[in-house]
């Protein structure tokens, strides 16, 4: 009897593990990290999906995370910044988010925020400014979430582990592996489609900071002095010198994730252009079509990132 009882307990555990995520990535580019404690599963990812288009995540049920990340628009929003549930003025731009699961740091200038999960709580239950205005309202969180017979259902697959308890920690661990999934690799550069003149000054003039398959080193630079009370990453450090410095954008899908820069001054991409040290007008033609040819159609339009096709997926 013990022995068959192995074999039952041994068979669930097997059953209920998640099945390993298939990453459709081009050759030389590896997966990107997954934290230990967040696994990723289909069963999650459907999750993390409905979760994201469901303003209950807001105080008074009117934004959710697609409201400020819209597919269109590269997973960003058209505004120069967005107001929250109160009105609250948004400090910075709302940036996009193709490839996010590579980023090393995750907000304009704070270096110390370095996973999807982390960075839920911004947003979520944040004060400075207030966004989504659930600081304080987990329990409200979870009855709004737990009356709902298909939510139940939903959080028992993705996190059987824990019978399915829904609470912040594991929104925020559904809504991490579903963005996970935003992967962009086939703009037409993907397939060596971009005009030569471009990237040959692309190459010589902004590849420094904008490097590697997403077209960002992930680090924080200074394009201007600073003139504005948003200090950037001064306002982590506390170092003068660092005030201004925000974290370079990936360039994924840049010609439709505008008005651009941190605090979305630039509302042309010559206006963002024009922002960096080097920049010369004779450049913006060529620059602005090589730019053009990192905009991922397929991306923009895929069914699988778009709001659930079945309120109820299970």
């Amino acid at each position: 009897m013990k022995r068959i009882a192995a074999i039952i307990v041994a068979f669930t555990l097997i059953a209920a593990s998640p099945a390993a995520f298939h990453w459709p990535l081009p050759q030389g580019v590896a997966p990107p990290a997954i934290p230990p404690d967040n696994p990723i599963s289909d069963a999650k990812i459907a999750l993390g999906r409905r979760l994201f288009y469901d303003a209950d995540l807001s105080v008074d049920g009117t934004m959710a995370c697609a409201t400020c990340h819209e597919q269109r628009r590269g997973f960003a929003d058209g505004n120069v910044t967005h107001a929250g549930v109160h009105g609250d003025p948004g400090r910075r731009n709302v940036p996009g988010l193709a490839n996010v699961a590579w980023r090393r740091s995750l907000t304009w200038g704070d270096p110390r925020v370095t996973t999807l999960e982390q960075q839920v709580a911004i947003p979520l239950t944040g004060r400075f400014p207030v966004e989504m205005g659930m600081a304080g309202k987990e329990p409200e969180l979870r009855r709004r979430l737990g009356r709902d017979s298909c939510y139940r259902t939903m959080f028992r697959a993705a996190f059987p582990e824990t019978r399915g308890r829904i609470d912040q920690a594991s929104v925020a661990k559904a809504l991490a592996a579903f963005q996970r999934t935003f992967v962009s690799f086939s703009a037409p550069i993907d397939h060596g489609d971009a005009p030569a003149a471009g990237a040959a000054i692309f190459a010589a003039k902004c590849a420094t900071c904008h490097a590697g398959h997403d077209f960002t080193d992930d680090q924080f630079h200074r394009l201007r002095q600073a003139t504005s009370s948003d200090r950037g990453l001064g306002e982590v450090t506390g170092r003068i010198g660092d005030d201004g410095a925000f974290r370079t954008p990936s360039l994924r899908n840049v010609s439709v994730t505008g008005p651009w820069l941190h605090d979305g001054s630039a509302t042309t991409l010559d206006q963002a252009l024009m922002a960096h040290p080097n920049a010369d007008t004779a450049d913006t033609p060529a620059l602005i079509a090589f730019l053009a040819a990192l905009t991922d159609n397929a991306f923009l339009t895929n069914p699988g990132l778009s709001y659930p096709d079945s309120i109820c997926r299970l």
